[in-house]
């Protein structure tokens, strides 16, 4: 009998591979002692079997050409240069400018705003009326106690006069004492009901006098909150007319200090900030005043800190939205490098690329290090890291000089574009 087809098939991927000799049994059987059964199982699951690890050996070729592929690509070193200068540490947060001072103008007494004398951007000086309110009311009030004095203190004459007269009689027996005592305690209740005619006329004449909005300090008016015509009610609260600034060329800046970087701000601190209005000047303060009121908002509690700023030019307005920065410590004229040479790590540095040489003990994951390009090879240098900021750190100690180039980031080249990978980044 003929042998199968698939036999045929296995010897030839055997002689390919060159693993015959495993595959192969120690005694080709005989077609007549061998089962049928036999002859039909086992060539089908050997050529399966080779088949699979054609697949695996193709596969393995592929994977170390591609690594070989990659570790040839050269490695390019970012580097950036040691630096010396400044080193600040600062706190940021969101203020609004707001002036000084500012003066609440309201009105003591009800009634309708007869006429404006101020408006928005007036200047106006300690004394001058910025609104009246119709005075005709408190007029005629004043009027009416006027003449209630009036009377009363000429009853107060008459009683007087009788007094006397009604005394020189009972000292002469000529009355009764007891009519002039009664004529004395007519006397003094005269007197009490002159008092009180006094005070309801000094009264009448305040809130007379009240119908004048008048400013208290000189400065500037920055908001207007009544028209004319317009009725105000006093009764139980105080409606507020005007805001006066007292003087717009000196500002302030209220902060929103969160309560983990309040420790760190103390009144004298540094401050800088910008506006949306001018995106390009940044203006300095300083912090005059860490209230010690908490402000808390959804469970969020923040602390203001006052910083104080000149406004000579008047490009500040009151409540523009400022992004300030506070100064806790600053650093003058240290050695410094970027922050991303502190936090950078080599990955995949090639047989290609040049080795590293270790300078110290900066390569044992714990202490602080920068890696430095010297004669095209990074060297790895401990440094004693002081402070830091958003930007760069103080070098306080290491063997790093002016100038040298510390490694940042590296990357690879695309060398063997074509072969369908992506070159990985680090």
């Amino acid at each position: 009998m003929p042998r199968p087809a698939s036999g045929r098939i296995l010897r030839a991927m055997k002689n390919q591979i060159g693993m015959g000799s495993l595959l192969r049994p120690a005694s080709p059987p005989s077609s007549r002692a061998a089962p049928a059964v036999g002859r039909r199982w086992r060539p089908r699951h050997a050529g399966r079997l080779g088949l699979v690890l054609l697949l695996l050996l193709a596969a393995g070729i592929g994977t170390a050409w591609w690594w070989g592929r990659r570790e040839a690509a050269p490695v390019r070193y970012v580097t950036m240069p040691v630096t010396r200068g400044a080193v600040a540490r600062g706190v940021t947060a969101t203020g609004t400018v707001n002036p000084e001072l500012t003066i609440i103008i309201g009105s003591y007494v009800s009634g309708v705003i007869q006429a404006l004398y101020c408006d928005y951007n007036t200047e106006v000086k300690a004394g001058q009326v910025c609104a009246k309110i119709d005075p005709r009311p408190y007029q005629a009030t004043l009027e009416q106690y006027s003449g209630q004095l009036l009377r009363d203190r000429a009853i107060l004459d008459k009683d007087r006069t009788d007094l006397a007269r009604y005394q020189k009689l009972a000292a002469e027996n000529s009355i009764a004492r007891q009519q002039a005592e009664d004529q004395f305690y007519l006397v003094q209740q005269d007197e009490g009901t002159v008092k009180l005619d006094e005070a309801l006329v000094e009264g009448a004449k305040l809130n007379l006098g009240y119908t004048d909005i008048v400013s208290p300090v000189d400065g500037t008016v920055v908001s207007r909150n009544v028209t004319q015509g317009q009725t105000v009610a006093a009764s139980f609260q105080t409606p507020t007319l005007f805001l006066i600034a007292t003087d717009l060329k000196k500002m302030q800046v209220d902060t929103n200090i969160s309560e983990s970087d309040v420790g760190g701000i103390k009144e004298g601190d540094a401050a800088t900030f910008t506006v949306d209005a001018f995106p390009k000047r940044v203006f300095q303060g300083t912090v005059t005043q860490l209230r010690q009121s908490p402000q808390t908002v959804q469970n969020v509690v923040t602390y203001d800190a006052v910083v104080g700023v000149g406004n000579h030019d008047l490009a500040l307005m009151p409540g523009m939205t400022a992004s300030t920065r506070i100064v806790t410590d600053q650093r003058s004229g240290v050695l410094r490098v970027p922050n991303q040479a502190l936090r950078y790590v080599p990955g995949g540095l090639s047989t290609a690329a040049p080795a590293a040489r270790v300078s110290g003990a900066g390569t044992d994951g714990e202490t602080p290090h920068v890696w430095v390009l010297r004669d095209g090879r990074p060297e790895a240098v401990a440094v004693v890291p002081g402070l830091d900021d958003e930007a760069v750190t103080e070098i306080v100690q290491g063997d790093l000089r002016e100038g040298d180039a510390v490694v940042v980031a590296e990357e690879r080249s695309r060398a063997g574009a074509g072969t369908g990978l992506p070159v990985p980044r680090f």
